[in-house]
């Protein structure tokens, strides 16, 4: 095996879902940067990138998440950075959106007559291929699956960089959204909450080795 393939298994086999952070220890900004750019560049469907990251610092909006987000807590109280991944509802996410034609446009840069046969592919695939426009909750999970791979490839970064992360979905929806539309963080027209994801460093080892199937009973050759 390759230096490079090792690098790849070990960051991977370095990377759990840290239940206790050292609250003392911070991530720098250097490596944070890294982490979301991770994200940034993460592929979507189409491109369309239906994600937004909010990266909650604020002490007070924490106090507000703890009763409501119960697989957040040992992150509240110390990890270094709490990242909440929001996915983009039907007015967004919708093949004739203003915000897919934003998208194609003015971030692609397609040309006019691109533009409209990519809508027809996108609008297509939306309504026969995977039948997203069946329910507004089936165009918003589409969306949500989007931001996992932008979550994937945050933790996979911290790995790497030898920070430590976990993956959260432990909260009650609803009572978050809310708590980040008072703030002023969230338009519920727009955007809901997907999942959250923490970083910082361990203050123990793991309590358990990391376990997996073997790979043989999940991977089909044919």
């Amino acid at each position: 095996m390759s230096n490079i393939n090792e690098t790849i298994i070990k960051a991977f086999q370095f990377r759990h879902a840290c239940k206790n952070f050292d609250g003392n220890k911070a991530v720098s900004k250097e490596d944070f940067d890294t982490i979301l750019e991770a994200a940034h560049l993460s592929p979507s469907s189409f491109g369309f990138e239906p994600w937004k990251l909010i990266v909650v610092q604020d002490e007070e909006i924490k106090k507000k998440l703890y009763p409501i987000a119960w697989g957040a807590q040992n992150s509240l109280k110390g990890a270094s950075h709490l990242v909440i991944l929001l996915a983009r509802k039907k007015s967004d996410t919708i093949y004739s959106s203003d915000y897919v034609t934003h998208i194609m446009r003015d971030v692609q840069k397609l040309p006019e007559q691109i533009v409209e046969g990519k809508r027809e592919a996108f609008r297509n695939f939306q309504q026969n291929d995977f039948n997203l426009l069946e329910s507004d909750r089936a165009l918003f999970d589409w969306a949500s699956k989007q931001t996992y791979i932008a979550m994937a490839n945050m933790l996979t970064t911290a790995a790497f960089l030898g920070i430590d992360s976990c993956p959260i979905e432990g909260f009650h929806q609803k009572a978050v959204e809310e708590l980040l539309a008072n703030e002023g963080l969230l338009d519920q027209n727009l955007f809901g909450v997907s999942v959250m994801a923490s970083f910082g460093y361990r203050a123990e080892a793991p309590s358990f080795e990391k376990t997996r199937q073997p790979l043989s009973d999940i991977v089909i050759w044919k």
